[in-house]
C-alpha cells in the first residue's frame, strides 16, 4: 500500500477507489457502510422513514457522481459524505412551503367610536408638542426610528453620523420626550 493511502480509513480508501477507478465494489462497500448510518442521522433530524431513505439514495448518488471532487487531504470520507447528507437535508427543509398563518377575523364593532378618535387626536397633539420641545436633532432621529420605522443603521447611513451617536440621541430623546409628556399631562 502506498504511503499516501496508509493513513486513510477504509471508507476513505473505498471512496478513493470510486474516485480514481469508478470501482463498483468499493461503492457497494461505501453504500453498505453509510446508508444505515445516514438513515439514522436523518431520522433523528425529523425525517420519516420513507423520506430518510430517499435522501440516503440521493446522497449516495451524489457520492458516485461527484467522487472526483473528493480530496482526502481536506476531509475524511465520512465527513465529506455526512456534509452532503446534511446539505441535502437542509435543501429539503427549504423546499417545504412555510405554513400559511390563519386569517384573523376582525371583531364586529371594531370601528373606533368618536370618543376614541378624539382621545387619539389629543394624544397625537400632546406628542407633537413634546417633540417640538426637545432638540431638533433628537426629534428627527426619533421620527425616523419610530414614525418612518427605519433601523438605526439606516439612520446612521442617511445622516452620516456614527451609529453610537444615533443610539444616544434616541435614548436621550426618549427620556426627554417622556418627561415632557408627563409635564403636559399633569394639570
Amino acid at each position: 500500500m502506498p504511503a499516501e493511502t496508509a493513513s486513510h480509513t477504509d471508507p476513505t480508501l473505498w471512496l478513493l477507489a470510486v474516485r480514481d477507478h469508478r470501482d463498483r465494489a468499493a461503492f457497494l462497500m461505501l453504500f453498505e457502510h453509510f446508508a444505515p448510518r445516514l438513515k439514522a442521522m436523518l431520522m433523528r433530524g425529523g425525517l420519516r422513514d420513507g423520506s430518510a431513505e430517499d435522501v440516503v439514495q440521493d446522497v449516495m448518488l451524489v457520492v458516485w457522481h461527484k467522487a472526483a471532487q473528493f480530496d482526502p487531504h481536506r476531509a475524511d470520507a465520512s465527513a465529506w459524505i455526512y456534509r452532503i447528507a446534511r446539505n441535502r437535508r437542509i435543501d429539503l427543509a427549504r423546499r417545504k412551503p412555510l405554513p400559511e398563518p390563519d386569517a384573523l377575523a376582525e371583531p364586529e364593532g371594531s370601528e373606533p367610536d368618536a370618543a376614541h378618535v378624539l382621545a387619539l387626536g389629543q394624544e397625537a397633539a400632546l406628542l407633537r408638542r413634546a417633540l417640538d420641545a426637545i432638540s431638533p436633532d433628537q426629534a428627527r432621529v426619533l421620527e425616523q426610528a419610530y414614525f418612518e420605522d427605519l433601523p438605526h443603521s439606516r439612520i446612521s447611513e442617511m445622516s452620516g453620523l456614527p451609529l453610537g451617536t444615533i443610539k444616544s440621541r434616541i435614548r436621550l430623546g426618549l427620556d426627554r420626550l417622556r418627561r415632557h409628556l408627563n409635564d403636559l399631562r399633569q394639570p
